[in-house]
């Protein structure tokens, strides 16, 4: 990558996007390199804040913070072919920035899984394809903070420089395997999974991992404990758990449904006591028809015909998962396998039409 002058890869105006855009083609068979950056590890509230774009020999780096309204951009990409690499992150950072996800999504991890990788990061791929080593230096940075420093810029116009060349090469070895109808049917299904998925239950998001070994009165002071973090959290715009962790949080609920008190390390300054203290306080006085309960346990009867099946089902998509070189959970996970083995009829709702094929399934 050239490091001469690094800032001039940045457009953080509405005007120089603009021009960017102008400057580009257009039509079909245009591909772009695309890649986002986050701050999850660094605020409150997630958020884009950049977007690494290659088309041709330019790329460049997009500020979502410095450019409020990005839909000449969406309008560009929209028609044009998408390529990122690990897109599930991606596209879900689009559709709650932008409520909308572009059509011809490509993931060059995908491809490289259904070309029989089993070590399918971005940094092996370039390694192992190109002998370039990518430096993971600024992969932990905090891309909210302007302005980015030329090391950072560096590593993140490399995240794109190398997706279409990935992808030349996993494409020609897709043809030659006869697998690209399976690429482009497992790129449209992710696209559509992100596209659709259900937002989190609000009332749930307490019940962290853990959580379903306390007793009700230990839910309580959980549910009690996890919002005060919240509310800290939001108050620093810090990620929660740069305020208190989920095992401490379990550790206090678990000794307060046992009677012992909880103490709050020193290391918190005196606001931070006085409202965990409130918070603990308000759980103790709420009615105990008010503590919440643990999820009822759907209570299924053992099925031996079903074990049996499930069995069979998995010994054959591994047989054919080794006999093509590929990972047999890109057939079907577990959970697919067990749906399908309590109901075969499941299958066609289940499985994208390569996998129905390739299990034999497709009849069903």
């Amino acid at each position: 990558m050239p490091d001469s002058s690094l800032s001039d890869h940045f457009i953080d105006t509405p005007e120089a996007l603009d021009a960017f855009i102008a400057s580009l083609p257009s039509g079909e068979g245009v591909r772009v390199a695309l890649d986002t950056e986050a701050d999850s590890l660094h605020s409150y509230r997630e958020k884009l804040c950049l977007i690494q774009m290659g088309v041709g020999d330019r790329k460049v780096l997009i500020d979502p913070i410095g450019i409020k309204d990005l839909s000449p951009l969406i309008s560009y990409l929209d028609g044009t072919d998408i390529w990122l690499h690990g897109a599930d992150l991606d596209m879900t950072l689009m559709r709650r920035t932008f409520q909308h996800i572009p059509v011809r999504i490509f993931d060059t991890q995908v491809a490289a899984r259904l070309c029989g990788e089993r070590q399918f990061g971005l940094a092996h791929l370039v390694e192992s394809n190109f002998g370039v080593a990518l430096s993971k230096q600024s992969q932990r940075a905090d891309w909210g903070r302007r302005p980015l420093t030329d090391r950072m810029i560096e590593y993140a116009l490399n995240d794109v420089h190398f997706i279409i060349p990935l992808a030349d090469k996993f494409l020609a070895k897709l043809n030659e395997l006869g697998r690209t109808d399976w690429f482009l049917q497992s790129c449209e299904d992710a696209r559509l999974s992100v596209l659709h998925r259900p937002p989190p239950d609000p009332d749930e998001l307490w019940r962290i991992n853990g959580s379903g070994n306390l007793r009700p009165a230990g839910l309580n002071f959980l549910r009690a404990l996890w919002h005060w973090r919240n509310l800290e959290a939001e108050r620093l715009d810090r990620p929660t758990f740069k305020v208190i962790s989920n095992q401490e949080l379990l550790a206090f609920a678990e000794g307060l449904q046992d009677g012992r008190a909880a103490r709050l390390p020193d290391r918190y300054p005196p606001p931070f006591h006085r409202r965990f203290y409130n918070a603990l306080k308000s759980a103790d006085e709420l009615p105990e028809a008010d503590w919440p309960r643990r999820p009822a346990r759907r209570r299924t009867e053992r099925n031996p015909d079903a074990e049996r099946r499930f069995d069979a089902l998995k010994a054959h998509r591994d047989k054919i998962g080794n006999d093509l070189a590929l990972d047999p959970s890109l057939l079907g996970s577990r959970a697919i396998l067990e749906a399908i083995a309590a109901d075969e009829s499941a299958a066609k709702d289940l499985l994208l039409p390569w996998q129905l094929e390739v299990l034999g399934l497709a009849s069903v």
